[in-house]
C-alpha cells in the first residue's frame, strides 16, 4: 500500500508538518479522503482502513502538529482542535483540493465540525467515528489518566504490553499479535533503540486548561451546521465517550442523510475495519463522496 509523504506548512506558518497521500487508480479524477486521528494517535492508525479504501479514493492523512512525523509545537497552547482544522485547511489548499469526505476519529471528529463551520462547501459527506457533540465524562477522565508524560520503553514488546494495559477494556478480544499491531502504529522507535508513544507529551496541557481549548463546552451548534450534509456515525458498543443517547439525539437533529453503526465488542475507538464498521463505510463512501 504505497503513499506518498507529503510535506507542509501548518496554518502558522511556523512548522513543517507531514501527510500521508495515498493515489487513486483514477488518479485525479478520483474521490478524496481526508482521515484524521484521534487526540494521542497519527497517520498510521488508519492503515487498517486505508487497506481497503486505497486506490478507490485518493486518501490524504495527516499527522496533526506534535504526532508521528509532524513538527511538535514550542508552544502547547497550540494543541487544539480550531488550531488543526486550520492546519487541515491549509494541507487541502496546498494540493489544490476543493471537496472532500471526511473521516475522523475521536479528536479528528470535532476537528470535522470545526472545519465545516469554518468552510462549510468543503466537506461532501463525514463519517464520525464513536464522537459526537457529548463527550461522556467517564471517557475523557479515561484520556486524562493516561495521556501526557510517560517513560520510554525498553522494546516493542514492551510498547505493546503498555498499549494493551491502557487500551485493553476498549478491545476484549484482542490478541497478542493484534496488540502488537495496535503499537507498531501509536509507537515510534527512538535512536537508542527505545520506544516512545509517537506525540508530544505537552499535547496534555490543554485537559488542565479551564478555558476548555481541547473540548469547546457546547457542540450542538457546530453539529447543526452540518445541516443537510450527509453523515455516518460509528460506535463501539463499549465506548465509554459516545453514548448511545447522544447518537439518538445527533440523528434527530439532522435533516439530511444520516445513518449510525455500531461495532460490537469494541469500546473507543473502533479500528474500522470491524466487520460491523467497513461495509458501511464503503457503502456510504460510494454513495456520498464526489
Amino acid at each position: 500500500m504505497d503513499y506518498r509523504d507529503h510535506r507542509y506548512r501548518s496554518a502558522c506558518g511556523r512548522l513543517e508538518l507531514a501527510a500521508r497521500d495515498y493515489p487513486a487508480a483514477a488518479g485525479d479524477e478520483a474521490p478524496v479522503l481526508l482521515m484524521m486521528h484521534g487526540l494521542t494517535r497519527n497517520s498510521a492508525d488508519f492503515e487498517p482502513l486505508a487497506a481497503h479504501l486505497a486506490g478507490t479514493y485518493r486518501l490524504i492523512v495527516p499527522d496533526q502538529r506534535g504526532r508521528g512525523l509532524s513538527d511538535r509545537d514550542p508552544d502547547p497552547a497550540q494543541y487544539r482542535p480550531d488550531v488543526y482544522a486550520q492546519d487541515m485547511l491549509a494541507l487541502l489548499d496546498g494540493l489544490g483540493i476543493e471537496r472532500v469526505g471526511v473521516i475522523g476519529t475521536s479528536m479528528g471528529g470535532l476537528m470535522a465540525l470545526i472545519i465545516n463551520a469554518l468552510r462549510p462547501e468543503l466537506a461532501s459527506a463525514v463519517v464520525f467515528n464513536d464522537i459526537g457533540p457529548v463527550l461522556e465524562d467517564e471517557g475523557l477522565d479515561r484520556i486524562k489518566s493516561y495521556v501526557g508524560p510517560r517513560g520510554a520503553m525498553a522494546s516493542w514488546t514492551e510498547a505493546a504490553a503498555r498499549c494493551r494495559a491502557i487500551n485493553a477494556p476498549a478491545f476484549p478480544d484482542f490478541g497478542s499479535a493484534d496488540w502488537m499491531a495496535f503499537a507498531r502504529r501509536t509507537c515510534s522507535e527512538n535512536a537508542d533503540g527505545t520506544v516512545s508513544f509517537a506525540y508530544d507529551p505537552a499535547i496534555s496541557q490543554g485537559f488542565s486548561d479551564e478555558d476548555a481549548t481541547v473540548v469547546p463546552p457546547d457542540l450542538w451548534p457546530l453539529w447543526d451546521l452540518l445541516d443537510r450534509t450527509p453523515v455516518l456515525v460509528i460506535r463501539g458498543t463499549l465506548s465509554d465517550l459516545l453514548s448511545r443517547a447522544t447518537v439518538e439525539e445527533m440523528a434527530s437533529r439532522h435533516r439530511g442523510p444520516y445513518a449510525a453503526v455500531e461495532v460490537p465488542r469494541v469500546g473507543h475507538a473502533p479500528i474500522l475495519d470491524e466487520p460491523a464498521a467497513l461495509p458501511a463505510i464503503r457503502s456510504f463512501c460510494q454513495e456520498y463522496v464526489n
